[in-house]
């Protein structure tokens, strides 16, 4: 049988992984930090007629500049931002291809810090960039003066930070940011793909926009927005940094029925945000259990909380999938990681974990000492 090893592959491509979660059919679903509320009718109704409108005319390329979706995406962001600062694409995963398409590539190299989205590297191999990645602090937090150092000693092409940090969770605060922006020569990329988790009144990396041409914050729909399916991502920026993304599109990347739909729920986007408040509600939860039975919870600002104290992730993995529910091992040692779902979603995974958690073992041998 034909291998990728018989093929005439690119040479830095050899040996790579594609990106890849788990996908299997059971009933509690919480390891892609996917939002597990269902699109409310209403909305849904809505978002329908768009798109069956939209049908009637597939006979005709989509707008190419997708000037609807840019003015409404303006809108939602504020900050006085016009459609000139916004891009969007299939899922942010393409809009930062497209900033590594047009800022990467051979001789270039990107800067993250690691543990941080698998994607970021996989993306750089692919347009030929270089991808570094630089250590965190403790407990996984990224201070000015670790980041600054780290630009400083490699000189990057292109800075990824993810704000808040997938997978951890870990909030980063603006300091961070603007030491990152003014230290570095090259585009910096803020990923906010989970901002709308963040506690109330947390700042976002769109007040720094302004005076800084290479700094961008791209976003996604496919979290608060329940939008995973959809594909939706975009940024902001510098006009002149979406100019630059023009010259490595594809032509007509967004089709006619994908904006339809993102103007469907932006149009309602205030009853698609109503479920955030409850999902942060199920994190706070997460943590608190997690703690109270022994585990070690890290920090969140997202829809997922990473926690330690795990002794076998990969026994513990499988015994919960064997229960129905899955939820993400990431090679961090004696970590897993879980998304906040609903309630219910919530109070399963609670109560399955329990089983393994480290104070209950500390109990049994107390109690086999007390025997």
């Amino acid at each position: 049988m034909t291998s990728l090893e018989d093929l005439p592959i690119r040479d830095d491509l050899r040996g790579r992984s594609p990106y890849g979660a788990p996908q299997k059919s059971v009933p509690v679903a919480l390891n892609v930090n996917e939002n597990t509320h269902p699109i409310p009718e209403d909305v849904a109704h809505d978002i329908v007629a768009r798109v069956a409108a939209a049908i009637l005319r597939l006979n005709r390329y989509p707008d190419r500049e997708f000037t609807e979706l840019r003015e409404a995406l303006a809108g939602y962001l504020g900050h006085g931002l016009t459609p000139d600062h916004i891009w969007a694409a299939n899922g942010s995963n393409e809009v930062l291809q497209h900033l590594l398409q047009a800022f990467g590539g051979p001789g270039r190299r990107a800067l993250g810090f690691d543990p941080t989205y698998s994607m970021y590297g996989l993306l750089a191999s692919g347009t030929g960039t270089e991808w570094i990645g630089a250590p965190r602090d403790e407990e996984f937090e990224l201070t000015p003066e670790t980041a600054v150092a780290a630009v400083r000693e490699h000189d990057p092409d292109l800075v990824l930070l993810c704000a808040p940090n997938n997978p951890t969770g870990t909030p980063l605060d603006l300091d961070t940011i603007r030491a990152v922006a003014d230290a570095a020569r090259g585009i910096v990329i803020v990923d906010e793909a989970y901002f709308e988790f963040a506690d109330p009144g947390t700042p976002s990396a769109l007040t720094l926009l302004e005076g800084r041409p290479r700094l961008v914050v791209s976003r996604t729909m496919s979290k608060a927005f329940a939008f995973a399916g959809a594909r939706v991502g975009y940024l902001a920026g510098d006009p002149v940094t979406i100019d630059a993304l023009r010259l490595v599109r594809l032509p007509y990347h967004l089709s006619a029925l994908t904006q339809a739909a993102a103007l469907g729920a932006l149009a309602h986007s205030g009853e698609m945000l109503a479920m955030v408040d409850e999902i942060r509600g199920q994190r706070e939860r997460i943590s608190v259990e997690l703690a109270r039975l022994g585990f070690a919870p890290h920090r969140s600002g997202s829809n997922f909380v990473l926690f330690g104290g795990v002794d076998d992730p990969h026994a513990v993995f499988e015994a919960l999938l064997a229960r129905g529910i899955l939820i993400r091992e990431l090679g961090i040692p004696g970590h897993l990681r879980v998304t906040a779902g609903t309630e219910a979603e919530t109070t399963a995974f609670l109560e399955a974990i329990a089983v393994f958690a480290p104070n209950r073992a500390a109990g049994a041998a107390e109690n086999r000492i007390d025997a």
